[in-house]
């Protein structure tokens, strides 16, 4: 699966409710106080709900809500209010095991819970009185409207204006100039049959089965480019470039704003920062390789390791909320999880657009692919080599005005 960019139209969001315009169900707090008393009273075997079982209790400074979703009520309306055409008009109606119908807030509800939760279709079949298949299907038609009305919230910046803050908001991190984005790669993790005639392909350096996604992130960690569905064991530099971003960036249509005039005369790009797994190149800088590199060098390094950091912790973020990609996946259908890891990425970037006071309680961490050490590209465009080092020496102070 290629980066996806979604349209440039944006629906209208309510800032009081937090519901796009014709949004139906908006008695969701009516609907809450009835379903948490109906699962608070229930006795499904293995029901676990907020992690400590038969309670609803919350955690870490959360409501009730926001424990068992991970997300606000005004984004859970929104995010009814978006779904709500493709997941009503089709045909096929969903029901708890009591023969009671599915509302929307309740397929919402459940699909969020086991993209959330992470924990198997048979947990979250309990959690909500219902049997395994409704899970899976009400999560699989979730993921598809999620894609297909969400996917302008995953974008790359259109106008000059979203350039401007953007690069002004990184280069407030540590002084990085005319930078656009910080790149970053990690690994979903599957458990695969042995009967699995592909099994060797997934297979990756740590010898797990993985699907690797790539993301391009802003400074507020919203993801602005998307790849994913390559196998673990391609490294980074192969992945980026079988992208669409690579080649519009080598073709010129992509980080072509203005560029920085340092004191010499010297131009530096727009340019996106990625650790050294990644080839350098004069719109992608990496940091200095070796030991004992001279003051500029080291100097440089720093505010590139502060600055591509940004990715690193949205990663770790969107594995924390979203922890059906967190963990090792059962035998997933691997033609499906492109399309469940990007629905993730959608969700991750809707509660950054609506300002989720959940994300206030979440812990701030960079950690996201434990057990992989950082690959090395020995890859490097020679005139990226000169601008980086006149962007070193700039950022020092040490070069001639």
């Amino acid at each position: 699966m290629g980066p996806i960019r979604g349209s440039k139209k944006k629906r209208k969001i309510d800032s009081d409710n937090g519901l796009a315009s014709g949004s139906s169900e908006e008695g969701s707090n009516d609907w809450w106080t009835d379903f948490s008393k109906r699962i608070a009273g229930s006795k499904y075997p293995g029901t676990t709900h907020t992690g400590i079982k038969g309670s609803l209790s919350p955690s870490k400074g959360l409501d009730q809500f926001e424990s068992v979703f991970k997300v606000s009520k005004k984004t859970f309306n929104y995010i009814c209010s978006l779904v709500n055409e493709p997941m009503m008009a089709k045909t096929s109606s969903f029901a708890f095991l009591n023969g009671q119908s599915m509302s929307l807030n309740e397929q919402v509800a459940l699909a969020l819970r086991r993209l959330s939760s992470g924990d198997s279709l048979i947990s979250v079949a309990n959690f909500f009185g219902t049997n395994h298949a409704t899970v899976y299907q009400v999560t699989r038609r979730f993921v598809e409207a999620i894609e297909e009305r969400g996917l302008h919230h995953l974008q790359w910046p259109s106008t000059q204006e979203e350039f401007t803050q953007i690069k002004s908001k990184f280069e407030n991190i540590r002084g990085l100039p005319n930078c656009c984005g910080a790149i970053d790669t990690t690994h979903i993790m599957m458990l695969l049959s042995t009967t699995d005639r592909t099994i060797d392909v997934w297979l990756d350096r740590k010898d797990n089965h993985s699907m690797i996604l790539q993301v391009i992130v802003d400074p507020d960690m919203r993801f602005r480019d998307v790849v994913t569905g390559y196998p673990g064991k391609m490294d980074d530099a192969s992945v980026l470039q079988k992208s669409s971003f690579f080649d519009l960036s080598e073709k010129g249509e992509r980080l072509n704003g203005k560029k920085l005039k340092l004191p010499e005369g010297t131009e530096i790009k727009e340019y996106i920062v990625g650790d050294s797994g990644f080839p350098l190149l004069p719109w992608l800088l990496t940091p200095y390789q070796g030991r004992d590199l001279p003051e500029t060098k080291t100097e440089f390094n720093k505010r590139h390791f502060a600055t591509r950091l940004v990715a690193q912790r949205a990663l770790a973020r969107l594995k924390d909320v979203w922890r059906v990609i967190h963990g090792v996946m059962w035998r997933p259908d691997k033609n499906r999880l492109p399309r469940v890891i990007l629905a993730c990425c959608i969700l991750h970037n809707i509660m950054i657009d609506m300002e989720d006071d959940a994300l206030d309680e979440l812990t701030l961490s960079s950690r996201h692919d434990s057990g992989y050490r950082p690959e090395v590209c020995d890859r490097a465009d020679t005139n990226a080599s000169i601008s980086r080092d006149k962007l070193a020496l700039y950022l020092s102070g040490r070069l001639a005005v």
